[in-house]
């Protein structure tokens, strides 16, 4: 698992889970922000990137990252959050170990499976994966994402980088993830973040997670569409993920 790492060895460990497709800029300035006070840590998601391995499964990626965590930090860290497919990988991290954290941020996980939608991703990905290399459709597909334009470059790069095989598995995972029972032995106190205008299924994923879990609360974000809390307003990320923490 590659690792990309801010801030002093000795300090409280955050992790943090970049979203399906995307890679560990997704935090960098986040990492940024924290490195003064905090170890940060950025893995980067199976079969992303520069990821060492393919993508098998979101358990797998899950059980992958706490044994690192269990080996790098006496396993347990502070705070762990997660966008996306990172937030169900953490979603799934919080079930298996229930205090893997103190804390954790879960922003936008899909817990509710789309059948529809699942059969649709192979087929389509197919068709249009070819495209995927050519600037003019990243271009594309990077404003329809709404992501800030700074971060263009990184997205081009990475994204060309991830195999078809890859992509369709992790988009695959992504759309059946259900929630697990195990979630409700969770210790951590959770913030489960929502955009304001994202669709009807990820909130009803946020409330569903919400009335699993003991420790948790529920914030929809105004006037935000899926993923723009963490990836376009770090500022503010940081700013209310050092407020949560006691």
């Amino acid at each position: 698992m590659r690792i990309i790492e801010y801030g002093k060895q000795h300090n409280d460990v955050i992790m943090l889970l970049h979203g399906g497709g995307l890679s560990w800029w997704n935090y960098r300035a986040e990492a940024e922000l924290l490195s003064n006070q905090y170890h940060v840590v950025l893995p980067i998601l199976d079969g992303h990137g520069d990821s060492e391995n393919d993508f098998i499964s979101i358990e797998e990626n899950a059980k992958r990252i706490i044994s690192y965590i269990d080996k790098a930090y006496g396993g347990s860290v502070l705070l762990i959050g997660g966008l996306s497919l990172g937030a169900q990988v953490l979603v799934e991290m919080l079930g298996e170990r229930r205090d893997i954290c103190k804390y954790a941020i879960i922003e936008s996980a899909s817990v509710i499976p789309t059948k529809l939608t699942n059969a649709l991703l192979g087929p389509s990905i197919a068709s249009s994966y070819s495209l995927i290399q050519k600037k003019w459709f990243a271009k594309m597909q990077f404003r329809y994402l709404r992501i800030r334009e700074d971060l263009f470059e990184d997205y081009y790069r990475d994204t060309s980088k991830i195999s078809k095989k890859n992509m369709i598995a992790f988009l695959k995972a992504s759309t059946e993830y259900e929630l697990k029972p195990e979630i409700q032995n969770c210790h951590a106190k959770v913030r489960i973040i929502v955009g304001e205008k994202e669709e009807s299924k990820m909130k009803r994923s946020a409330e569903k997670l919400h009335a699993s879990l003991s420790k948790s609360q529920v914030e929809i974000k105004d006037n935000l569409y899926h993923g723009e809390y963490s990836i376009n307003h770090p500022e503010i990320y940081v700013k209310e993920l050092l407020e949560g923490i006691e």
